[in-house]
């Protein structure tokens, strides 16, 4: 190695050492930035899709998602899990973060509906007759969003359900009854959308008064504040309206 070729090499150690991450990276992975997102699982398929677009749009982040039932990644938070942006399906549930959400703001609404077997072979028509003997369903348990908005449906039809099971998110309710565990449920509009040629949609005047406000916030103490901000403003933007709406999903 030549005298010139020392000294490149040691202004070079020297940027490094001084900590420019920029100027000395070699383009691997390692560079890149994991951003964690907690969403409510209804949004799983929307979300999928805006996890792409932000993606291609900051080719120097990968977007980790993880989706479960509302209550229960906020309790994740709570009890130390580490994440950088949460959404949810309703705002009582986000409200439980207080502080520990910040720069929140409503991005989506979305309403019930009762899932049958395809072809409805039960002949359900509304709400009274999930209360029917020989009906069985299943609906998400009281503390979920989605089972907090079937409780208000049933006190606003004046009727009372009695489910097989109680789940944990709105996906298992859809998943037993497209596995023929149960007879019906209710779920979001919108994941009947996503399931529409395995089961059958049934409609209730009731569920024109129970609207679910999804919230969306950056959590508090983040270290990549910026990227998760981005992706905040991506979903309540242009592109996550468009997005958002192609599932089902009504405006905030």
């Amino acid at each position: 190695m030549n005298w010139y070729t020392k000294g490149t090499v040691a202004v070079v150690a020297g940027i490094c050492a001084a900590g420019s991450v920029a100027a000395c990276s070699d383009g691997s992975d390692n560079d890149k930035t994991t951003l964690t997102v907690f969403a409510a699982a209804s949004l799983k398929d929307s979300f999928e899709k805006l996890k792409d677009a932000y993606e291609q749009q900051h080719p120097g982040v990968t977007v980790n998602i993880s989706y479960d039932g509302s209550n229960a990644l906020v309790t994740r938070i709570k009890q130390g899990a580490t994440a950088d942006v949460i959404a949810t399906a309703d705002t009582k549930t986000m409200d439980a973060l207080g502080t520990e959400a910040a720069d929140r703001g409503d991005f989506a609404t979305n309403t019930l509906t009762i899932v049958t077997a395809e072809g409805n072979p039960k002949h359900i028509a509304s709400l009274a007759d999930l209360t029917k003997p020989g009906i069985t369903t299943v609906l998400c348990a009281p503390p979920v969003p989605c089972g907090a908005a079937s409780l208000k449906a049933e006190q606003q039809a004046g009727v009372t359900i009695a489910p097989v099971s109680q789940e944990t998110s709105v996906t298992g309710v859809l998943t037993k009854v497209r596995t023929g565990q149960a007879d019906a449920g209710i779920v979001y509009v919108t994941d009947a959308e996503t399931a529409a040629r395995q089961v059958d949609t049934v409609s209730d005047p009731a569920f024109g008064g129970v609207v679910n406000h999804y919230p969306i916030a950056v959590v508090a103490g983040t270290k990549h504040e910026a990227d998760a901000t981005a992706f905040v403003d991506l979903v309540r933007g242009q592109t996550g309206q468009e997005v958002l709406g192609q599932f089902g999903f009504g405006p905030a």
